[in-house]
């Protein structure tokens, strides 16, 4: 168990009203291999019984901060100035822990203390916990994510642990990357930092439409616009971010969260785990919420297509 005051790892979770899914959330990571941590939960403005929840577990691991609803980034930011540890291991309210990520990940950067961030492979869940797919990375070793393209996003942010000191002295998380506030922090880190992911999956990702940050394809083109320009500038101003905002808040309702997940799953079910009856169940829900989306009838359309054929034509169509 950990030290009161000095604990190695600090679990950082923002959380705002995540209470289908936190409570399997936190015991995933008290139930832990490695236990010399803090599970620090930033309560982001809850209106549902989310707080009621982090009660409910009786572990002096378990550090409550509450604030009004600022975003994640603002409760990420919270997170890193009061965390005890010198390692941060990021975490999200929906997501599951596999028991030795943190003993695997610690040991890593102690043992090779030149990485600066150590992120993971993922198995991603659907909304009820089912296996989807294995995530595969675009990079593993540090050259291999050094070399990517600025618009891919090199980590899984819920699986990586990385140094608190070097973040907090690139600023933290940028409260104007509405959306994107990780892909930001990399993006600037990378440039002088060292980092790699681990071919192992240590964490399940858990894709449900409350949370999910939809696929690019439901992006609008001048929300992609200004994030990938930000991206490729490693910088953006309060006016870029407060329009984010804005096209997100007119863009992403309820009705099209659901939609962009039904329709995530079922080209997942294609893609990557090769289930084109479960694909058209997903589709048809699409469908039925955005009947006037082209892509989802062709979607569709695909799935009666061989495997070999579709992973084709994902290959090509990128």
């Amino acid at each position: 168990m950990m030290s009161s005051n000095n604990p190695k790892v600090t679990v950082l979770m923002p959380a705002y009203n995540a209470e289908k899914y936190i409570g399997e959330a936190i015991a995933s990571v008290l139930n832990q291999s490695f236990t010399d941590f803090e599970l620090l939960i930033i309560n982001d403005g809850s209106t549902d019984s989310t707080q009621k929840i982090i009660h409910s577990f009786r572990d002096k691991r378990i550090v409550l901060i509450n604030q009004q609803n600022k975003g994640v980034s603002a409760a990420l930011n919270v997170g890193l100035k009061a965390a005890r540890a010198d390692y941060i291991a990021r975490f999200d309210a929906d997501d599951v822990c596999h028991p030795d990520r943190l003993k695997i990940q610690y040991e890593f950067i102690t043992s090779y203390p030149q990485y600066t961030i150590i992120g993971s492979t993922a198995d991603y869940i659907d909304a009820s916990g089912h296996f989807m797919f294995t995530h595969q990375l675009a990079g593993h070793l540090n050259e291999e994510i050094q070399q990517l393209k600025y618009s891919v996003c090199p980590f899984i942010h819920s699986s990586v642990l990385y140094k608190k000191d070097v973040v907090i002295t690139n600023g933290g998380y940028n409260e104007n990357a509405y959306t994107y506030e990780d892909h930001f922090l990399w993006a600037n880190i990378l440039t002088h930092e060292k980092a790699c992911n681990l071919s192992q999956a240590l964490i399940k990702v858990r894709l449900n439409p409350e949370s999910i940050t939809i696929d690019e394809k439901w992006h609008s083109k001048k929300f992609l616009s200004i994030k990938y320009s930000t991206l490729k500038n490693r910088a953006i101003t309060q006016a870029e971010g407060q329009e984010l905002y804005r096209i997100s808040g007119k863009n992403h309702s309820a009705k099209l969260k659901q939609g962009a997940y039904y329709a995530l799953c079922g080209k997942k079910f294609l893609v990557n785990n090769y289930q084109p009856e479960l694909a058209r169940n997903y589709m048809v829900m699409a469908i039925g919420l955005h009947p006037f989306r082209i892509d989802n009838y062709l979607l569709y359309t695909i799935s009666y297509l061989p495997e070999r054929t579709i992973n084709w034509l994902h290959k090509i169509l990128g």
